[in-house]
């Protein structure tokens, strides 16, 4: 019988999900040398700072803070650090070195990923990034594998959990965005500092790599359109609810157009209405889930997970025993699908519906010269309802107007606002949104 290779891991970065990397290395090194046909030994952890306290106890001997060293000697590099430098240099060294990566760095990967999937290709090393979106739910590989002989034509995600716990409190409790922020901070869902993810850039960088495995296009962080949920309030939830929809934080990749006339890639992250019969609009707390429209398979929707270390390390070494698998059997590693050059479009271009508050004037005329401007611009409506408010201290009335469109350009959407809020019967625009699902 032939002695067991050993392959030295090597692991940067020791935070939540880099500490359960490491223990179940250690605790289930059997089990994974069943799986992957080889040891996994792991040969070193490097940190900024070995002495920082750490939740998982694991031998002060695994610690380093030369990270060049440990790379170069290794076979496998999993690159759990964050941020863009010494991330990028450091998985640069470890392709030219022959190691395999695996890495869960999705603002590297949707700012350069690019020039490493080309290393990686040039190198013939395996390049693994399935903890980069999504949490422990595996959406990447079946993507990238499973729906390789189908045409996916949208993909919908719920993939940062701390809006999603944000959104969800608001629609449930009635918070206020601040109060709900706080709790999600309380909770560990937030950091100190929530800009990365109230703000949507965190769900950005995911979009960007949803859209480049699903279109076969290599898209970046530049190439998606970016909205937050800063400005989402309990009003506008109020108003979602008596409507009949949920408001979630989307990230859509969608094609827009036909080949024959042209066609493109709209990528973008917004506050989104979504009727709660929706999959998605079950969605709660700080979980995650993509949802995904292909030509033949039809819809199906991943959920699980979306963050923490236990089930973020998961995917982790799902990659790490794939990669462990293709350097005991040989071969070149598994490399990016970028077979199109498909464009990516701007916000203008893309397809969606609106939802359009308004507080008008309440008198003859206002309904029609409002459907008149909706209709100039080419904007069909698909639901009007009306409200009458009147206000107790000066007795006078107005109108509540909820406005839901059918699909139309994001352009034709957008001056259909600008000319309904010149018009001098409208006391107000109290909401905006994009709809989905309808």
């Amino acid at each position: 019988m032939s002695e067991v290779q050993t392959l030295k891991v090597a692991l940067l970065g020791c935070g939540n999900v880099g500490a359960q990397v490491a223990r179940i290395l250690i605790d289930d090194a059997e089990a994974l040398a069943a799986r992957s046909g080889a040891r996994l030994e792991l040969s070193g952890i490097a940190v900024r700072n070995i002495d920082s306290p750490r939740d998982v106890e694991l031998p002060r001997d695994l610690f380093t803070t030369d990270a060049d060293t440990l790379v170069k000697d290794a076979d496998l590099v999993i690159e759990l650090m964050g941020g863009i430098e010494p991330a990028r240099s450091l998985i640069l060294t470890a392709i030219q070195n022959g190691a395999c990566v695996v890495t869960g760095n999705k603002a590297l990967l949707a700012q350069d990923g690019p020039t490493l999937y080309e290393e990686a290709d040039k190198a013939g090393v395996q390049l693994s990034y399935e903890a980069a979106v999504a949490g422990a739910i595996p959406i990447l590989r079946p993507i990238r594998d499973s729906l390789s002989g189908d045409r996916i034509t949208r993909v919908l995600g719920i993939v940062n959990g701390t809006t999603n716990f944000i959104l969800d409190q608001m629609d449930t409790t009635g918070a206020q965005f601040s109060d709900a922020l706080a709790e999600a901070q309380r909770l560990g869902y937030a950091e100190a500092d929530p800009t990365a993810d109230v703000e949507g850039h965190d769900a950005a960088a995911k979009a960007a790599i949803l859209a480049s495995l699903s279109f076969h296009t290599r898209f970046s962080l530049d190439d998606v359109y970016c909205e937050g949920i800063t400005k989402v309030s309990a009003a506008d939830i109020a108003a979602a609810r008596e409507a009949g929809f949920v408001i979630k934080l989307l990230a859509i990749a969608e094609k827009i157009g036909s080949s024959e006339n042209g066609s493109g890639i709209s990528v973008r992250v917004h506050p989104t209405l979504l009727p709660r019969e929706h999959p998605l609009a079950a969605v709660r707390g700080a979980f995650n889930a993509v949802f995904i429209e292909a030509e033949n398979a039809g819809e199906l929707m991943f959920y699980g997970q979306g963050a923490g270390g236990t089930p973020t390390a998961s995917a982790v070494l799902g990659d790490l025993v794939s990669a462990a698998r293709r350097l005991v059997l040989g071969g070149p590693g598994r490399t990016e699908t970028t077979t199109g050059h498909v464009p990516a479009l701007a916000i203008d271009a893309s397809t969606t519906s609106y939802y359009i508050g308004l507080d008008v004037a309440d008198q003859a005329g206002v309904l029609a010269r409002i459907a008149h401007i909706f209709a100039e611009n080419g904007v069909s409506i698909e639901t009007m309802r009306q409200t009458i408010h009147r206000d107790s201290a000066s007795n006078v009335e107005s109108a509540e107007l909820k406005i839901v469109t059918h699909r139309a350009s994001e352009a034709a959407l957008a001056a259909t606002v600008e000319a309904v809020k010149a018009l001098d019967v409208i006391n107000s625009v109290t909401s905006v949104l994009r709809v989905e699902g309808v």
